[in-house]
């Protein structure tokens, strides 16, 4: 290892991912999610691995995300679904990104600016960003459509419970959602209608309309938090460190702050330079596994911000060098980031959006070396 920690990325994981996806859309033009650094994967390399793989489009939430993939040479329509101060706004629309809008106000703001695409959202149950009237939408749509300087490009939507199987909130939401889209998608035929994200291009096909917006199965998680490979899904990013230190653990001797961990009987105790400075949760400790030397063994007291310990067993041949997998890792049974979430009662997404600038990414494809 030349570095602390490595979280290493099979570019063509993602293309994979995004074809799978792209054929359970049905023919539905995709816009890949790469927000939040692609979900700690890596934006530019993520939007480029999600292009080859079939996307059409790009979603972020913010102008700079925007802005960055431009600089990055990548030229796709670009959708910025985000928040925006006026100044961000004026940033996105020099990015040439489409933006999304749910009041006039916002909407003046972006004419005044010259005017950009514009995806005015509905709320049909998420009860964020969006109108929750449909009057109140489809007013802001004609308006838009109407504008001499922006232009109707989508309708849109976004799932509060689809990855919730057997919920019934979805339904109905996908129902309110299709009652307002349809007649202004008559009226006004070239506005894309868009709503599904993984989830929901998994469960429904019926979601998919003109565009879906998948995100975390692009990377190989499982958006149900369940078995991404039952789902044909293959995880994207695998998260290595190396063995710093072995130190043997007597009986009632202690590991860590707090001594949350401490010996029963003799072992071996390794030291991985990982922990909450790196984005792997404190919480941790106590609570989860990693492979070393080809087996699973449990992380043993608090995880601190630099390191992490981990209980080798009295018989260990482990030495200092040995690579220690936290996420992914050979054999038949990897670590998988829903095991992890499940450790800390959160969502996949999390846990390889937590991953911090500390930890280098390195990017291959189907183990050959690419350029970062």
């Amino acid at each position: 290892m030349a570095q602390r920690a490595v979280a290493s990325v099979n570019t063509a994981a993602i293309e994979r991912n995004t074809a799978l996806m792209a054929r359970a859309a049905g023919g539905a033009t995709v816009c890949a999610v790469v927000k939040a650094d692609g979900y700690g994967h890596g934006m530019r390399q993520a939007a480029r691995s999600a292009l080859a793989g079939g996307a059409g489009w790009l979603a972020v939430a913010t102008a700079a995300e925007a802005a960055g993939l431009r600089e990055a040479g990548i030229e796709v329509p670009l959708l910025v679904m985000g928040l925006l101060t006026p100044d961000e706004t004026a940033l996105a629309i020099e990015a040439r990104a489409d933006l999304v809008a749910w009041t006039p106000e916002f909407v003046g703001l972006v004419e005044s600016l010259d005017g950009a695409p514009i995806h005015v959202k509905f709320d049909s149950g998420m009860g964020r960003l969006g109108t929750r009237s449909p009057d109140e939408a489809t007013l802001l749509a004609e308006q838009v459509a109407q504008s001499g300087a922006s232009r109707l490009a989508g309708l849109m939507t976004h799932f509060a419970t689809a990855d919730e199987d057997g919920d019934e909130f979805f339904g109905e939401q996908l129902s309110r959602f299709r009652a307002w889209a349809q007649p202004l998608s008559d009226r006004h035929p070239d506005a894309l209608v868009h709503a599904a994200n993984s989830a929901a291009v998994l469960r429904d096909p019926g979601a998919a309309f003109d565009m879906v917006r998948p995100g975390v199965a692009l990377y190989g998680m499982d958006p149900f938090g369940n078995d991404a490979a039952a789902r044909g899904l293959e995880p994207a990013l695998a998260l290595r460190s190396w063995v710093g230190s072995v130190k043997r653990c007597e009986p009632g001797e202690s590991v860590g702050y707090g001594r949350a961990f401490v010996a029963d009987e003799p072992t071996l105790i390794a030291t991985v330079p990982v922990g909450y400075g790196d984005g792997w949760r404190r919480a941790l400790g106590n609570r989860s596994e990693a492979i070393v030397d080809g087996e699973r063994r449990p992380v043993v007291g608090m995880v601190s911000m630099d390191n992490l310990a981990v209980d080798l067993g009295a018989a260990s041949g482990v030495s200092v060098g040995d690579p220690v997998d936290l996420l992914g890792g050979d054999g038949s049974e990897p670590v998988t980031a829903e095991e992890v979430a499940r450790e800390l009662g959160t969502i996949n997404y999390e846990v390889t959006c937590a991953l911090t600038s500390r930890v280098d990414r390195a990017y291959h494809r189907d183990g050959e070396q690419v350029p970062a």
